[in-house]
């Protein structure tokens, strides 16, 4: 497949972009708007709460001593090691936004992508998308295709969460294994037809564009009664004509990115796994790969779903490998998530630092998220 040679169609006869464009309606939240995602923010946080406790009473009492005895394994350069993974993981997981925005650069997505995921555990949305969309703007990226843009990699990016089980059923139907619980995961599999229905339908033409703008924004008005289902019509078939021209090119290739970057988290977790000591006979790594994709759609929850997402894997490989394995497991999980929560987190403010120099911007970040 080729990029087409006009990937990106003119807006208007006169070439201008539409109006209300999706990132004036961005810059329109409100601290309403603001106070109902943290709202919302603290909601999931409770729940994943009480998810970890609820999945915490079917693990065993924990011996910590074990825990930090696996934990001081680790040999010099494993943690080298992890990082380099942890690049090229970063690297693939902004990989999307190249593809989707013409004239982007791979260091400038990768530098995007890590920048808005230290947004996103600083402020609540959507800040991430307004950091984004500013930096591309930096860049001389146009506003209507850095939003377009930005919004298309979140769409793919929950395509490949929610679809991640789909993976792990095929894993359990090559293996033999039991689905038992797991068959719950249908539901995400279910969300991950919707969104890529409801994708197409978008792309298809501009009437299905504003046909599903409006039904949003009807639907959202409900809630909030300011809010306009026109402009949400307005704004959604202005993000048709920034993806449409290009989709068949980019949207294939931002999954397979997507799935690059899946697979090098995965392959952190096994690397940290093994680094602690937990061996082929004690948890196979066909278990290990289970327990990472029917956990993956759980990372929608704050911070990756710290806490749910570990507490959901533990459990399936103390179910696969026994007791026996909950400490060296639990080490493992620590190593993991030191890596792809802390470490990403802290390039993402060297990005962000480095984005201001260069751009010889002043404004705070927070700032930037109102």
């Amino acid at each position: 497949m080729t990029e087409p040679a006009n990937p990106v169609p003119p807006f208007g006869s006169d070439g201008a972009e539409p109006v209300p464009s999706p990132g004036e309606l961005l810059a329109e939240v409100d601290r309403t708007g603001l106070k109902a995602a943290w709202v919302g923010r603290l909601v999931m946080t409770a729940l994943a709460v009480l998810l970890v406790v609820v999945i915490g009473r079917f693990i065993r009492r924990v011996d910590w001593s074990m825990v930090w005895s696996a934990l001081s394994q680790l040999s010099w350069w494993q943690p080298l090691l992890l990082f380099v993974l942890v690049l090229f993981r970063q690297v693939a997981n902004g990989a999307p936004l190249m593809f989707n925005i013409p004239g982007v650069t791979l260091r400038q997505a990768a530098i995007s992508d890590l920048a808005a995921s230290t947004m996103g555990v600083i402020a609540p949305p959507p800040s991430e998308s307004a950091l984004r969309i500013a930096m591309f703007r930096s860049w001389g990226t146009p506003l209507s295709l850095a939003v377009a843009g930005a919004v298309m990699n979140s769409v793919t990016f929950f395509l490949i969460r929610f679809s991640a089980p789909a993976l792990g059923f095929l894993v359990v139907a090559l293996t033999g294994r039991s689905v038992g619980l797991r068959w719950l995961d249908v539901i995400s599999l279910l969300i991950a037809a919707l969104l890529l229905i409801g994708l197409l339908l978008v792309v298809r033409t501009a009437t299905w564009a504003r046909w599903g703008g409006l039904q949003a924004g009807r639907l959202a008005r409900r809630l909030r009664p300011e809010v306009d289902p026109d402009a949400w019509a307005d704004a959604c078939a202005a993000f048709r004509d920034g993806i449409a021209g290009r989709f068949g090119f980019a949207f294939p290739r931002a999954l397979l990115a997507n799935l690059v970057m899946l697979m090098l988290d995965a392959t952190i977790l096994f690397a940290s796994l093994r680094f602690v000591g937990l061996t082929t006979d004690q948890l196979p790594a066909a278990d290990i790969l289970i327990a990472y994709l029917f956990a993956f759609p759980l990372t929608a929850f704050p911070m990756s779903g710290l806490g749910v997402v570990d507490a959901a894997a533990l459990a399936s490989m103390v179910e696969a490998g026994g007791p026996a394995v909950t400490e060296p497991a639990i080490a493992g999980l620590i190593i993991w998530r030191l890596f792809t929560v802390v470490v990403v987190f802290l390039l993402g403010l060297i990005a962000v630092g480095a984005w201001r120099r260069a751009s010889g911007r002043q404004q705070p970040m927070d700032e930037v998220a109102d």
